[in-house]
């Protein structure tokens, strides 16, 4: 037999002497094939019969079988004027299995690997997918883990591959160390970062394990923090991550280059589009000469004058903020070019990773459409309103050229995340008392954005069944359309001596003006009982027993400029409600409210953002049109609007006298409050959760109207203002939101039933 090709293991190897010059090849023989079929083979060769026999070709047709991946052994020999290929086939994964995986489940390792079952088996991939798989375990902080692939032989030629993993312990960041700052401390700056050195308190936070994207971004947090405090040519000029010897713990060292600080000098506004004029855009910088300079400040000031510009009719528009420094006079100043941006159109919207939520429902947040002029303001408000939602991990719009020079193709790509709630709770709040829960709520419901849940509360003094269900968009257009059927129950012992119940259903339809401006309507129709009254309640509340229906319809239009929803700390809120009883049912009266909060920010004096200063108000007003008035219609002070004085427990009460022994709370129709309070961090970690407050709270509540029948006993209604004062902390813990509120009713009267400590506790499990 002459000399041949033979390739086996790794890469291929030239054949160890030299084929046999001469003579043509009459036929191609395929040996060893199970599975591949012999054409599909020889379709890979560069040699066909008729050809001669060509060591050079043999060797490139070896190396062309072996890089296809489906053999494990190749070798090509001549057998007289026939070329023989003999292959022995790489096996088929049958199953891949995981063992020793803790914290991090199958399903996300299995997304990583390129075997699959029922593809070839290598075990070059084999290897690959090893090293992807501690690429997963080094981004959850376990850089000392080990991936050991492992085969186990089966019949025609498969294999099932097993995943050994050891996930050691997790690497933790043990010392976190800063070169070059003078002006500010290494404890101001460990606060800045994310990163958190190793402690004991941080078992529920992942702040302190270890991750290099999260290094990355401490650089950037550092940057802004500088140039937010006025060091404009701060620049961080090195972060090294050392791993200790024994692997389990990381020391980074951030090396910084501060510079000098600067004030802002001279600004100008140097508008370069036809017919505008830099008079009156003053007033959207947020920033004046003498202030020390500020980076986020400056943004801020380019996007509130880009949206300004595009407000007076220039759809393309570019604000290009320019600094020029004075080292000798530690000033900079400040020039913003207003000037024309370059044409485009959006052509094309494209959305991807949108397994379950319809494209409809990611389309309505866009603030522009197909064939609109191209906003980049926009597109940044467009990504807030999608992250908003609360349906998707990541939300990335990003753009391309399109199919001219003045088209852009927007795309979206977004990676959806669990919707469903079950929701498991106990606890304690000093209104309802022991406490349990259970609720199952589906925010995107099929997928169609529409929030749906049921929510069950049993509690000692106050216990509801609700069943919930609104669609943010209804009808496809500006109305968010929602639908309640409810039964509560509230204990009033305490304060009132009686026992209400209400089962009944709302319907409420809303829309927006613009961004700040809203309204939204309601209809109730609720079936009240005012029952369980006490031996020893006053004249007042024995009127009050038995039944009503209430068929209600109100609105609240309500003007909000805060900065946020969920965490503000700047801006106002307004509301303005009103409700009609009157549409059929027992009651018919006009009841109006209106409140409001400011929020003024102090970290310009602190430097911190946290500190906060929030002033609210409010006032309602009960008119009863006609018919008897009812306690269950009136407002009631104390609690949660009135700190330092139980719930409902100041205002309007009931004179004992010997008949009727009890000092009931009887509420009031005409209601005011009014509180200051400060919030602020408390000098403990930040990964914690913990902040503080100091709060001056006032209110008064007055105005008792009775039947004839209840004449005969006295009502102490002054309508004096009641104060209470005092200091709270808030905890956002793994379980929930626990608030602890110390009080001290300052200014008090007669029968107020005080409440010194307050407590509330919710949980999730």
């Amino acid at each position: 037999m002459a000399a041949g090709a033979h390739h086996r293991g790794h890469s291929p190897r030239l054949p160890s002497s030299a084929p046999v010059r001469g003579g043509t090849i009459q036929a191609i023989r395929v040996e060893g094939n199970d599975r591949i079929e012999t054409g599909t083979i020889l379709s890979y060769m560069l040699l066909q019969p008729g050809d001669s026999f060509d060591p050079d070709r043999i060797d490139r047709s070896l190396r062309t079988l072996y890089a296809t991946g489906l053999f494990q052994d190749v070798s090509l020999t001549r057998d007289a004027n026939t070329l023989v290929v003999r292959v022995v086939e790489n096996p088929v994964v049958n199953t891949i299995t995981f063992e020793g995986n803790h914290s991090v489940n199958d399903d996300t390792l299995r997304k990583e690997l390129q075997l699959r079952p029922r593809a070839v088996f290598t075990p070059r991939m084999a290897q690959s997918d090893r090293q992807r798989l501690l690429g997963v375990y080094a981004a959850k902080g376990h850089y000392a883990a080990t991936v050991d692939p492992q085969i186990v032989k089966l019949s025609q030629n498969r294999v099932n591959v097993i995943f050994r993993i050891n996930e050691g312990r997790e690497t933790y960041i043990s010392h976190i160390t800063f070169v070059g700052n003078h002006a500010f401390s290494e404890s101001r700056l460990a606060e800045v970062i994310s990163s958190r050195e190793s402690r004991w308190w941080r078992f529920l936070s992942s702040s302190d394990e270890f991750n290099p994207q999260r290094v990355a971004y401490d650089r950037e947090l550092l940057r802004r923090f500088y140039l937010k405090n006025g060091y404009a040519d701060f620049d961080v000029t090195g972060a090294v991550s050392e791993l200790s010897p024994d692997r389990r713990s990381f020391f980074l060292t951030f090396t910084m280059h501060e510079g000098e600080r600067y004030r802002v000098g001279k600004i100008t506004l140097k508008p370069q589009l036809p017919h505008l004029k830099a008079e009156g855009l003053e007033a959207f910088v947020k920033l004046k000469s003498g202030d020390w300079y500020d980076g986020d400040a400056v943004e801020q000031s380019t996007q509130a004058l880009q949206a300004e510009v595009e407000g007076r009719g220039y759809p393309f528009v570019d604000v290009e903020p320019r600094i020029a420094r004075h080292p000798d006079k530690h000033t900079v100043d400040l020039l913003f070019d207003i000037v024309q941006g370059q044409r485009s159109y959006v052509e094309r919207i494209d959305i991807s990773g949108n397994s379950r939520t319809k494209d409809k429902v990611i389309r309505r947040e866009f603030q522009f459409a197909e064939g609109d002029a191209f906003n980049p303001a926009a597109m940044r408000r467009t990504k807030q309103r999608l992250e908003d939602l609360g349906y998707f991990n990541t939300v990335n719009i990003t753009t391309q050229p399109g199919s001219a020079s003045d088209r852009v193709i927007v795309n979206t790509g977004i990676s959806e995340k669990a919707t469903g709630e079950l929701t498991l709770g106990g606890g304690f709040s000093t209104d309802a008392g022991v406490l349990g829960q259970v609720g199952l709520r589906e925010k995107n419901l099929v997928g169609t954005g529409i929030d749906a849940g049921i929510n069950g509360t049993l509690a000692q003094r106050e216990s509801q069944v609700d069943l919930s269900v609104t669609d943010p968009y209804f009808l496809d257009r500006n109305l968010v359309a929602g639908a309640d059927a409810y039964l509560i129950r509230n204990n009033n012992l305490d304060i009132s001596n009686y026992e209400e119940r209400r089962a009944g259903m709302s319907l409420r339809l809303g829309y927006q003006f613009n961004d700040h401006l809203s309204q939204s309507w309601n209809y109730s129709l609720v079936d009240r009982n005012v029952y369980n009254i006490q031996s020893g309640a006053s004249l007042y509340v024995l009127d009050e027993s038995g039944q009503s229906l209430l068929s209600q319809i109100g609105q609240t239009i309500s003007l909000d400029y805060r900065d946020s929803r969920t965490d503000p700390h700047n801006g106002f809120i307004a509301r303005l409600g009103t409700d009609f009883a009157g549409i059929g049912g027992d009651e018919t009266y006009l009841r109006a409210k209106i409140d409001g909060t400011y929020y003024v920010p102090f970290g310009w004096l602190t430097g911190d953002s946290d500190w906060v200063l929030a002033i609210s108000a409010g006032t309602g007003y009960l008119d009863r049109m006609s018919g008897r008035e009812r306690i269950i219609d009136r407002f009631f002070l104390g609690g949660d609007n009135l700190r330092g004085f139980q719930d409902g427990g100041a205002g309007p009460h009931s004179i004992p006298n010997a008949t009727y022994p009890s000092a009931d709370s009887l509420g009031g129709d005409f209601i005011w409050t009014q509180s200051t309070e400060m919030r602020f961090p408390l000098p403990v970690s930040p990964d914690l959760g913990l902040s503080g407050r100091a709060f001056v709270d006032v209110g008064g509540l007055s105005g008792v109207r009775t039947s004839g029948n209840t004449s005969a006993q006295g009502i102490a209604d002054t309508g004096a203002p009641r104060v209470g004062a005092g200091v709270g902390v808030s905890w956002k813990s793994p379980f929930g939101l626990i608030n602890v509120d110390i009080a001290d009713p300052v200014v008090k009267k007669t029968h107020d039933q005080t409440q010194v400590f307050r407590f509330g506790f919710g949980t999730r499990f």
